[in-house]
């Protein structure tokens, strides 16, 4: 049974293939049309899938597509007429923007299938179904508790529920405008940044404020009732209007800024107010959804929770969740976003609506393309350029990042979901105290405060990082142990965590050992691991996106298959540069 799963209703836009419950491949659409967060539809993602996957169209039996337009379709309507002065742009949004969605996939499908007769069955699958449902399907858990959180999906915002089995139980949801995400947005615009595209600027930016200044004002706009629903103070917003103008703030109300100051404007310098905001607005968040566990943990007695939608990309807020509330452990799809309904509604297709047994757990994030030795180095020789190829490129790649070079990193299947997670990578040493300045200016070209991520061999986990579980997906934050915050300083944040990933060599055994061995050179076994993209582009995804990135910033050397590029003459590392960071070495 082949089903194509594909997310292209609001953005981030997905396909992924599932051949007999086994996730084949799966590619977010700005990998390849090279539009961050693209909204348009997937085409090229699920041509790239099928090609992976060695299918052709006709071998497609289901498509599941993670919405479904008449979901909840009362309530939207209700809120429509009841808001006449927004009737407009909610008609727009609603209503419009649905239409011509719809009117795309259908053009799409009858191009390559001729009529609806004669090709696969298409099936819509509710959106936040395609999220903690979903999820579930693919989590290592028979049993856990279900969360659901983001913006707003078919008007819900939040879906509560516990899944056992084959079988998934909804009994709670929020609904628009009362909504985390929106909330979240909101702040996200306060501080200058792009809503529903920099929210994770605004969770880096919270913890260069203090969260008690405007603590209590906040806590007043957002409760939790005793069955878990959201409820917002919506006097001070303005996206339950849907008059969407970045330019105008639009998401505020003019009694936010009464109460937390002048927002700040894109490319300004940030004031103090703005930071205490962030911190204040990412705090309550994180107390909120606390608040939601330990009624689902009630509810359920499950010893885990599974969560998704866009806000459970909210590293700070998951590694609370660990540490704080009564489950043992929370699994996070690592495209965990939008981007991952098109994988959740495939699998709640294959396992909720046609009963098949669960046989996946969706551990490997590598579901991408992969380009061979041999498909590099034809690139590397029609562009021209001077390169040199070794046996051991984890050594080589090693002695460089000791001497303090910037590499990019691009081996094996591209990975899903936001975090680069050692496929399409930049790696330095974290053991050089400017080097996260010196990546944020020359390299990612952004703003100076944002952190870098620590990827870590899971045997080294104990000994640089307080977490108890692993986090292979970079999505739960911790905190680095006191003595380790001096030999790791350009990956430890201003508060002294980290959002760590944790690096089996099943999963990736080339990323493993290149940790490993700078780990042999240094005694310090973590890389700094950034996304290998500069910022406002997607990830790189071939060899022709990583070399362009690369002759465009500041990287040192290019490392990429069994090839490597570099920009000058490179000196491996001497006993000065032993003598310069003698405290990170043995």
């Amino acid at each position: 049974m082949v089903i194509l799963g594909l997310n292209y209703y609001f953005h981030d836009s997905t396909a992924c293939i599932v051949v007999d419950g086994k996730l084949v491949a799966a590619i977010e659409e700005e990998r390849l049309n090279r539009d961050k967060h693209t909204k348009l539809f997937p085409e090229l993602a699920i041509a790239r899938c099928l090609e992976i996957a060695k299918l052709k169209y006709k071998d497609i039996d289901h498509i599941a597509v993670s919405i479904k337009p008449s979901h909840n379709l009362g309530k939207k309507l209700l809120y429509g007429v009841t808001h006449v002065k927004t009737i407009r742009h909610f008609i727009s949004h609603e209503f419009v923007h649905s239409y011509r969605k719809q009117k795309g996939f259908w053009k799409w499908y009858k191009g390559i299938f001729g009529s609806k007769n004669l090709g696969p069955r298409v099936h819509f699958i509710p959106h936040h179904f395609s999220h903690a449902p979903g999820s579930f399907f693919v989590s290592p858990y028979e049993s856990a508790a279900l969360l659901g959180i983001d913006g707003s999906g078919e008007w819900a915002t939040t879906w509560l529920g516990k899944g056992e089995g084959n079988k998934v139980e909804g009994f709670g949801e929020s609904f628009f405008p009362h909504s985390l995400g929106s909330f979240y947005e909101a702040v996200t615009q306060f501080c200058g940044f792009k809503t529903n595209y920099d929210e994770g600027k605004t969770m880096g930016l919270a913890p260069m404020g203090d969260p008690e200044v405007f603590k209590k004002e906040v806590e007043k706009i957002v409760s939790i009732d005793k069955e878990g629903r959201v409820k917002l103070d919506l006097s001070y917003f303005n996206f339950q209007n849907m008059q969407y103008n970045p330019l105008k703030f639009s998401h505020l109300s003019p009694k936010f800024s009464e109460v937390f100051g002048s927002p700040r404007r894109p490319g300004e310098d940030f004031k103090k107010h703005h930071m205490d905001v962030a911190a204040a607005f990412q705090r309550v968040l994180e107390d909120r959804v606390l608040e939601i566990c330990e009624i689902l943990h009630e509810k359920t007695k499950a010893n885990y929770l599974v969560i998704s939608g866009g806000v459970s990309l909210n590293s700070v807020m998951n590694g609370r969740i660990v540490r704080e509330s009564k489950f043992k452990d929370v699994y996070v799809m690592p495209a965990a976003g939008d981007n991952g309904t098109a994988i959740g509604a495939a699998y709640y297709l294959y396992n909720g609506i046609l009963k098949n047994p669960r046989n996946f757990v969706h551990l490997n994030p590598y579901v991408g393309t992969s380009y061979s030795n041999e498909e590099i180095e034809k690139i590397l020789k029609g562009c021209k350029l001077n390169y040199s190829q070794h046996e051991d490129i984890c050594e080589v790649a090693a002695r460089l990042l000791e001497s303090g070079k910037i590499i990019g990193w691009f081996q094996g299947p591209m990975e899903i979901g936001p975090r680069a997670l050692g496929s399409r990578s930049i790696l330095a040493n974290p053991a050089f105290p400017d080097m996260k300045a010196k990546i944020n200016s020359e390299i990612k070209f952004r703003e100076a405060y944002r952190p870098f991520a620590p990827s870590a061999i899971v045997e080294a986990k104990d000994m640089f990082f307080d977490l108890e579980v692993e986090a292979p997906f970079m999505l739960k934050v911790c905190n680095v142990l006191k003595d380790k915050q001096s030999v790791i300083p350009s990956v430890t944040h201003v508060d002294g965590s980290a959002r760590l990933q944790t690096v089996r060599k099943e999963l990736h055994p080339r990323y493993y050992d290149v940790i490993k061995k700078l780990g042999e050179k240094t005694g310090v076994p973590v890389v700094l691991n950034t996304s290998f993209n500069i910022q406002g582009e997607p990830v790189v995804e071939s060899p022709k996106d990583a070399i362009r990135c690369f002759y465009s910033t500041g990287l040192d050397a290019l490392v990429i298959g069994n090839f490597i590029l570099h920009k000058k003459t490179v000196n491996l590392p001497d006993s000065s540069i032993k003598k310069e960071m003698s405290f990170a070495y043995k």
